[in-house]
């Protein structure tokens, strides 16, 4: 079972987030990424069977998004490349609004998509990384401050500095304890 070191996150750092240091790609496989989208439920279209298409698709939104977060977070222009790709995973998926009933919560609105299922992954992913990019907090978005750590999050508090502060926040105080205390 895939386990994923950081969740929680908007949708588009959560991608992000499936390429941990020394882990390899967690999303590289169709286990590894029907397991992330598992743990996104309710985030995320749910997808019967996941298939090699799904697989690339997902990753294809996450370089494009790689590439447009860095320049985003240090307040440049976007590679025009990055950008045309989750335009392009957008388009080929758009949203229309669908009235829904159900007994038990009535009448309400959502978005459907009519695409092939890898097509609707990416425009869904795309999307969120558009609101990411969008976000007057984009420049916020830190890396975790943790030895070797690369994963991302947006912080809810300014001194937030780890990822994780039992895993990698621990790792530094140990690592600071040991320092001072070293014969």
């Amino acid at each position: 079972m895939t386990s994923f070191p950081l969740l929680g996150e908007p949708l588009a750092l959560d991608l992000l987030n499936t390429r941990p240091a020394g882990a390899g790609d967690l999303i590289a496989d169709p286990a590894g990424l029907a397991a992330w989208l598992r743990e996104q439920a309710g985030r995320l279209t749910a997808i019967e069977e996941v298939r090699a298409a799904e697989v690339a698709a997902a990753r294809a939104v996450r370089e494009a998004a790689g590439v447009a977060l860095a320049a985003a977070r240090a307040g440049e222009r976007p590679p025009m490349a990055a950008l045309r790709a989750l335009n392009d995973a957008s388009a080929a998926a758009p949203a229309r609004l669908e009235l829904l009933w159900s007994p038990e919560s009535g009448l309400s609105a959502g978005p459907r998509r009519d695409a092939a299922t890898a097509d609707r992954l990416a425009a869904e992913l795309a999307e969120a990384v558009a609101d990411l990019l969008t976000d007057p907090r984009v420049r916020d978005v830190r890396q975790c401050e943790g030895a070797d750590c690369v994963l991302l999050f947006l912080p809810s508090h300014p001194r937030r500095r780890w990822c994780v502060a039992s895993v990698c926040g621990n790792r530094a105080r140990v690592a600071r304890y040991y320092a001072r205390h070293k014969p």
